[in-house]
């Protein structure tokens, strides 16, 4: 079986603020695939020319990498150009689901249900006062980050404020989304699959970097506790958010309910992570995949 694929580089690292969690997930993968018998090697793009991948005969790619430079397209449209295939999104698809702005764009213009929102740009200034007066509490999202990072709760002129100062570190361009209060909710895709919906419940106010990576205190349920009725509705959701925005192959969309049951789409990730806290190795294990399995069939809708 491992032979139909040639030898795989697992990319992994990378120079995002997400590289910490790329090596992790990465070399998850890798090791997925060396206990099934692939012939697969790690790749960290940050450290090798990519064209050392023709030079390694490699046959075909398992992007692991986060954030800018393997999540945007970049990394993608490289390995088009060097006809070598390569998994998840393609360069459209990875654009577009990394840009939050853009993607907001599109989910209001298809009609699906997302959170009140504004654009801040670093070049025409803002309005904190006129933001808060619109939407009073608000989370402020960089618009090219993955993982969580530069994202800030604000409820005054004052913390928002300093939540897009903080913001424009990593990104010219800031979402301000009306704040929902209410439960967190991810959709795992694999291929044209929505799979059993996952809910997280963390202490610290929202699903933060921390909350993903770095303490103990959140808790997962998957499946779930939700109707059939509201299970269906999201993984439709999900659906149309991931085909929207043109990902393809595999990736994971966040989504929210409010107090009223009402579900908002948040965003659209094309590389989740793949480390043993991630949530689409959960939801796979719940309709029966193992880990193994996952990484192999994501890797087959390259063949």
């Amino acid at each position: 079986m491992s032979s139909q694929f040639g030898k795989v580089a697992v990319l992994l690292g990378g120079s995002s603020a997400e590289r910490e969690v790329s090596l992790k997930s990465g070399n998850a993968v890798l090791n997925a695939f060396v206990n099934q018998g692939v012939d697969a090697i790690a790749f960290d793009p940050a450290e090798r020319n990519l064209w050392q991948l023709k030079d390694l005969g490699v046959d075909r790619v398992f992007i692991a990498l986060h954030g800018r430079g393997g999540e945007d397209g970049t990394i993608q449209g490289a390995l088009e150009f060097m006809g070598i295939p390569y998994t998840g999104s393609g360069v459209l698809g990875s654009a577009l689901a990394m840009d939050k702005v853009r993607c907001k764009h599109l989910f209001q213009s298809a009609k699906l249900s997302t959170a009140p929102y504004a654009v801040v740009s670093k070049e025409t200034g803002f309005d904190a006062k006129a933001l808060i007066a619109e939407f009073g509490k608000v989370m402020v999202k960089p618009s090219h980050e993955g993982s969580s990072i530069g994202m800030a709760q604000a409820d005054s002129e004052e913390t928002l404020t300093a939540a897009l100062n903080n913001a424009f570190k990593f990104d010219d361009q800031v979402l301000v989304e009306q704040w929902i209060t209410g439960r967190e909710f991810t959709v795992s895709m694999l291929g044209k699959e929505a799979l059993p919906v996952i809910e997280m419940r963390t202490p610290r106010g929202f699903y933060d970097y921390e909350a993903k990576y770095q303490v103990n205190s959140t808790e997962y349920y998957c499946p779930a506790d939700i109707s059939a009725a509201h299970t269906e509705q999201l993984q439709v959701m999900a659906k149309h958010a991931f085909e929207l925005v043109g990902a393809t192959g595999w990736g994971r969309v966040d989504a929210m309910q409010d107090e009223q049951g009402h579900f908002y789409l948040l965003e659209v990730n094309t590389v989740p992570g793949m480390t043993e806290k991630s949530l689409v190795p959960m939801a796979a294990k719940a309709v029966g995949v193992s880990f193994e399995q996952l990484v192999v069939r994501i890797l087959e809708q390259t063949l």
